[in-house]
């Protein structure tokens, strides 16, 4: 098998799409950048890249124990074993894959440049096993909490976890919100349409108001979310935290 070694990781956990793992030009500075000493490079085919990249779904054996214990973490002056750590390649796309030990891609992180460029040559020029899926998985569902790409094509780091939260609020505001509530907040994000707005019921607000949120990023977007959270402690350090982010 090919192998590479120096590569720089930042690992994203628990991400089961693949918008979230965000590629060099978005690390930050306070991102833990690890160094893999050693680590395995696999073949797969496209479907079994796009499975493992946008799931948190067990990876198929035969690859497990390919790569078995062969990749290690360079931490001080000293190696780690990695038992189930790899990097995948489908003749266009690098990824790095952790599974901490489990079955399941639970640690994922995209690699420089220069890395990803190297591990392209090395498999470009090497003669491996193409791993696969034994039969389609079934379509993946999305939802409000975990958002099909196209509502976040095109938007930057800070964006698509500031678009996350402002879901996270509608969804709340889904469960828990009154009638009344739900109408105040769809006239926050489109005064122009107050009178209709009082006569439409819940159900018919919240969907119309999401519906009308879902695609894009904008000034709007920001201040709808910035006041949907105030107050709510759990939600406002996540805008906290990515705020900081950004003056770092």
């Amino acid at each position: 098998m090919a192998r590479i070694r120096d590569v720089w990781i930042n690992w994203f956990e628990g991400e089961e799409n693949g918008y979230n793992v965000c590629p060099f030009h978005e690390w930050h500075s306070e991102d833990r950048i690890e160094v893999l000493d050693q680590g395995e490079i696999v073949k797969v085919t496209e479907r079994l890249f796009d499975y493992i990249e946008n799931r948190m779904e067990d990876v198929p054996d035969e690859l497990l124990n390919e790569v078995f214990q062969k990749s290690t973490l360079r931490k001080n002056m000293t190696r780690i074993t990695l038992d189930y750590c790899f990097i995948m390649y489908d003749g266009s796309r690098v990824l790095a894959v952790d599974t901490l030990g489990y079955k399941t891609p639970i640690r994922k992180s995209r690699l420089t440049p220069k890395h990803e460029r190297m591990t392209k040559e090395i498999m470009d020029e090497t003669k491996a096993e193409c791993f696969d899926l034994t039969e389609p998985p079934p379509p993946k569902e999305y939802h409000i909490l975990s958002p099909h790409p196209k509502y976040m094509a095109g938007l930057t780091r800070k964006e698509r976890q500031l678009k996350q939260l402002l879901f996270m609020a509608l969804d709340q505001l889904y469960t828990s919100g009154e009638s009344a509530e739900i109408r105040y907040w769809y006239t926050e994000w489109n005064p122009a349409r107050y009178e209709e707005i009082q006569h439409i019921d819940k159900e018919t607000a919240w969907q119309t108001l999401y519906q009308e949120v879902k695609d894009d990023w904008s000034d709007a977007h920001y201040e709808l979310c910035q006041k949907m959270i105030k107050g709510q402690p759990f939600f406002e350090k996540i805008w906290n935290l990515h705020h900081e982010e950004e003056v770092k």
